[in-house]
């Protein structure tokens, strides 16, 4: 058993097991923590005695609330911006290892699951959720986009799901995150511990989760499918704000949803629009990495991403200021964002 930078893993029964372990900080994943699951999930893979891979946290508050973007952020205000780009680069190698593993790999997202969460969960095999989770991709509102592969799972949401959650930054309850195909069971979290037992004993995923896992609670979204794909038909993001504010009433989503996309960040809304769009055709994972690591390779220099960790995080001001002015002024900055980076584009 090892426990270094907040990540436990060990060997139990036919199981290998992977806990976050820093609950304090609702189990925010560090570059060094990163690195710890990669060097687990490469020493398994060809085990014959470990059967599936388990990853869950400590403390019942969240799975992983997302990276722990301190050091990023002191490093970018430094003007050393390889440090970020350094820790991307191995995050979005770690999602793609977790991709293709090819042994079961059962997450447990119990709690808030939320930016490199998202990647470290819900490209296994088997990803659960709970009653307490709470799951989102809320990047444009720090400058941002969808990562870790979210910008794939976003895409490929039904009708203009995936717009409407990664342009608004939306949190989701255990059925939306089913429905927009970020998790597959849902499994009440008085049963986790019996799951885990099962998985332990018997290394057989499948079989552990026929008989624990249930049909959770039906979601709002569900019933605003058929509204959210006419507000996010828009060719861009600013015809989607204009379809929001034409149908905005006091406290409606299309009001809170319009709210939300002027908050965030001008340049990483024309940006999540348009990587999202592109991952909808994408069907390898390592492709659509490579298109977000274009944004995040360039956001500290040239994107929002020291400003909205800055007002968010740092400061807590909520005030940010942004390189533009709306989302019309950003859009050509934002076609940049997104050009090859030649002899740096992301090797997987």
């Amino acid at each position: 058993m090892t426990d270094v930078s907040g990540t436990i893993t060990r060997r139990e029964g036919r199981a290998g097991r992977i806990t976050l372990n820093r609950p304090q900080a609702l189990n925010a994943l560090t570059h060094e923590m990163a690195g710890e699951i990669e060097a687990a999930l490469l020493a398994w893979r060809d085990d014959d005695d470990i059967a599936l891979v388990i990853i869950d946290a400590v403390g019942e508050r969240a799975f992983c609330a997302g990276g722990d973007i301190q050091d990023l952020y002191r490093t970018g205000k430094s003007g050393d911006f390889s440090y970020g780009r350094r820790f991307w680069a191995d995050e979005y190698r770690l999602n793609a290892l977790i991709d293709s593993y090819p042994k079961p790999y059962v997450a447990v997202m119990d709690g808030i699951t939320m930016g490199g969460g998202v990647g470290i969960a819900a490209h296994g095999s088997h990803r659960i959720v709970t009653e307490r989770t709470v799951l989102a991709m809320p990047e444009c509102g720090i400058g941002l986009i969808p990562d870790v592969g979210g910008s794939m799972i976003l895409g490929h949401a039904p009708g203009r799901l995936g717009l409407y959650l990664g342009l608004t930054g939306k949190r989701l309850k255990a059925d939306g995150a089913i429905l927009t195909g970020f998790a597959d069971a849902f499994v009440p979290s008085q049963s986790v511990a019996e799951l885990t037992a099962r998985l332990i004993e018997t290394g057989d995923a499948d079989g552990a989760l026929s008989s624990l896992a249930v049909d959770p609670d039906g979601g709002a979204l569900r019933e605003l499918q058929a509204e959210i794909k006419v507000a996010f038909a828009g060719s861009d993001p600013a015809d989607c704000l204009r379809r929001l504010d034409d149908a905005s009433a006091d406290g409606n989503w299309q009001a809170e949803a319009a709210k939300a996309m002027r908050r965030a960040s001008p340049l990483s809304i024309q940006c999540a629009h348009a990587a999202i769009l592109k991952a909808s055709e994408i069907s390898d994972l390592r492709d659509a990495l490579k298109l977000e690591y274009r944004f995040s390779w360039r956001c500290m220099e040239h994107g929002d991403f020291l400003e909205g960790v800055r007002a968010q995080i740092i400061d807590k001001d909520r005030n940010p200021h942004w390189r533009h002015r709306d989302i019309d002024a950003a859009a050509h900055d934002a076609a940049k964002m997104l050009e090859s980076l030649g002899d740096d584009e992301l090797v997987l």
